[in-house]
Parts: structure tokens; C-alpha cells; sequence
């Protein structure tokens, strides 16, 4: 960076600056635990046993550094080439009708609270709202450290078991919904899209009503012909920022689709995240009637406390399942 004319060449100074970032965001913290633990060895080796009130002070510190230590041992398991990189995050309904959309929904305000308890910021960038209440599908980008890293591990079939706010007999129903993550890849990512492999559509954007919705033909929905895949935005300003941010997430979703191809344990996990969005195909339950749970059947791991999760408490269901991936490797 200190070289002379290394900020002339914009694209790959901040692809550097974005390296060291992350590089910074690794080692310091380990630097920092390392001088804290190097202070409380020797303050331990002049105690007297005397001073009790400084053995409390030092026990304290002790517990302090194993729950920081513990917190940075956790993000060893954040170690993917796309880990420390933003989001793109898609919930589709499933079987369920008017009841499923309802319960996008409540999964889009779940990830978002997740994401806000980060500092994370979350981008709408393509929203199709129910006929009668809740969202058919949404797509969002979650910019953040490590949200990829993160959200990956709730790729796959949500179920939701609850009396249904729909239905006027007040009976048990059974929703389901999919989500689908895939990092944001780079502009400098070696991904070029053939202008003749492309089918670029133009529409009017839908929402909920008011303001919002544009009244001029500015959606953009571009497929790619080979491989089928399809990416779209329409909450951009204009025509132009919506192509490119459709244009951006396709180029992700290709290159995600190219890289499980070539590894076959990333298959798996890929066509597991894209199974039919029915019962039996469910990664995770949550269950509001006639009791509360919410279970992963991935790591059998569960917990009574459904308000909590449906509130963004998703830590310990990531943390399970990537501990469980570790192991199996």
C-alpha cells in the first residue's frame, strides 16, 4: 500500500484494502487475548495469597479472556473462501398457500433482527408480497462481516407447526418455506456473462402499495439461458442500478453453481439446500402448538424458547452445525 501509484489503480486497491481488513479483523484479536493472558500470567506469579481482593480481580479477568477466547475460537470455524463476505438471502414459500407467506415473513423479520444484533445491514432487493397477507419471496443483501460465513448454515426447508391466525375454526396447520444463501462474489471474481446467453425482462415492480412502488417499467429480471438461473431486483431507483444488482446476484449464483460442480461435497450440500418444499425435507421445526420447540434435525439440537429465535436468536443453531461440520471433516 505504501508504493508509489498503488492508489491509482482503484479496483485493485480496494480489493488490497478489503484483504487487510479482513487480515486485521483475524490477528489483532489474537494479539490482544494474547498480551491480556501474558498480564494475568504475571500478575499470578506476584500474588501474595494474602490479597484476596486481588485474586477476585484476577479471577474475574481469567473468566473475561476464556469467554473472549472462546468467542474467537468459534470464528476458526468461519473458514470457507467466501466465509467473511456479505449475503445474498432468498425465503420462498412453500406448500401452505396464504399460510406460508405469512411465514416468510416472519422468517424475513427473524433474519433481520438476527442480522441488526451484528450490525449488519440489510438491502431488499426483490420483494413479490402475498395476494392476501404476508411475502410469496424475498430477496435480500445482508452486508456484514462474516455473513456469509454465518447465514450459509440456514440454507434449506423451514416448517412451522401453529394455530393458524387464517383460519376462522382455529385449527393446526403446517407451513413451509425455503431458504437459499450464496456469498457476494467480487467484481474482481473471473466470471464473464455472454451478452447471448442472457434474456434480460423488463417489468413494472409490484409491491404492498403506496409510495414505494414504482409506476414506470424499472424492474429488471435477467435469466441466464444455460444453466436456467434467474435473478431479479426491482427495488432499486432505476432500471440501470436494478440491472446491475440482478446482474450481480446472477453472476453470484453462477459462480456458486459452477463451484459445487466441481466439488462434489458441496454438491450434496448445494442440492440439499434446494430440495421440494414440502413435508420430510425440512432442515429445522418450529413448533407453536400444541407445544413450543424449535428443533434441528440436522444436529438434534433444541430449544423451548421459540420467541427468542423467532426474535434473531439463531447463535447456538449455527454454532451446532458448524461444530458438527468440523467434526465430519
Amino acid at each position: 500500500m505504501s508504493e508509489p501509484g498503488f492508489w491509482d489503480d482503484s479496483e485493485k486497491s480496494t480489493r488490497i484494502v478489503r484483504q487487510l481488513k479482513t487480515l486485521k479483523n483475524t490477528v489483532e484479536p489474537w494479539e490482544v487475548s494474547a498480551k491480556k493472558h501474558q498480564e494475568l500470567q504475571e500478575l499470578a506469579d506476584i500474588l501474595n495469597a494474602q490479597d484476596s481482593a486481588l485474586y477476585s480481580e484476577l479471577n474475574k479477568n481469567i473468566d473475561s479472556l476464556l469467554s473472549e477466547v472462546g468467542r474467537l475460537e468459534f470464528k476458526t470455524l468461519l473458514s470457507g473462501e467466501f466465509d467473511p463476505n456479505n449475503a445474498i438471502l432468498s425465503i420462498n414459500s412453500g406448500a401452505g398457500g396464504t399460510e406460508s407467506c405469512d411465514w416468510v415473513e416472519m422468517l424475513f423479520r427473524m433474519y433481520t433482527r438476527f442480522a441488526e444484533q451484528r450490525g449488519w445491514k440489510v438491502k431488499a432487493l426483490d420483494i413479490l408480497y402475498g395476494e392476501e397477507a404476508g411475502i410469496k419471496n424475498v430477496t435480500v443483501l445482508v452486508e456484514g462481516e462474516y455473513a456469509y460465513g454465518y447465514l450459509k448454515e440456514e440454507r434449506g426447508v423451514h416448517r412451522l407447526v401453529r394455530i393458524s391466525p387464517f383460519d376462522a375454526n382455529k385449527r393446526r396447520h403446517t407451513s413451509f418455506a425455503s431458504v437459499d444463501i450464496i456469498p457476494e462474489v467480487q467484481e474482481d471474481i473471473d466470471l464473464k456473462l455472454e451478452e447471448k446467453d442472457l434474456r434480460i425482462d423488463v417489468y413494472r415492480s409490484k409491491g404492498a402499495g403506496g409510495q414505494s412502488v414504482n409506476t414506470t417499467d424499472s424492474a429488471v429480471r435477467i435469466t441466464h439461458i444455460p444453466t436456467g438461473l434467474v435473478a431479479q431486483c426491482q427495488n432499486e431507483r432505476s432500471q440501470h442500478q436494478n440491472k446491475q444488482t440482478a446482474l450481480k446476484i446472477l453472476k453470484a449464483r453462477i459462480y456458486e453453481l459452477e463451484k459445487v460442480r466441481k466439488e462434489e461435497e458441496m454438491l450434496k450440500a448445494y442440492a440439499g439446500g434446494k430440495k421440494k418444499i414440502e413435508f420430510g425435507s425440512q432442515i429445522r421445526s418450529y413448533v407453536m402448538h400444541p407445544y413450543n420447540m424449535v428443533k434441528d434435525h440436522r444436529t438434534d439440537y433444541e430449544t423451548g424458547d421459540v420467541a427468542k429465535v423467532m426474535d434473531g436468536g439463531l447463535d447456538e443453531f449455527i454454532e451446532a452445525h458448524l461444530k458438527l461440520q468440523k467434526k465430519a471433516q
